[in-house]
């Protein structure tokens, strides 16, 4: 359900144009190394969250990325 209220929120992206991002975020944490990449995703959510400009939603995508990863409800 949330991911249905996300969707409605924000401009979809077409199929090819969501793999050639989430390619180029695989390569780029290829190539900075395991070390590197959990202080990249850091700033690459920070880098989004001051993109999308809406505490609410991105509140929202925090909590649906962790219901994934562990079953949890938002906090």
């Amino acid at each position: 359900m949330m991911e249905q209220q996300l969707e409605c929120a924000m401009t979809a992206m077409t199929d090819s144009e969501l793999d050639a991002v989430y390619t180029r975020l695989c390569k780029t944490m290829t190539a900075l190394g395991e070390a590197a990449t959990p202080l990249f995703l850091a700033r690459f959510a920070l880098l989004a969250v001051e993109r999308i400009g809406d505490a609410n939603a991105a509140l929202k995508l925090i909590d649906a990325a962790r219901e994934d990863i562990d079953g949890s409800a938002a906090l």
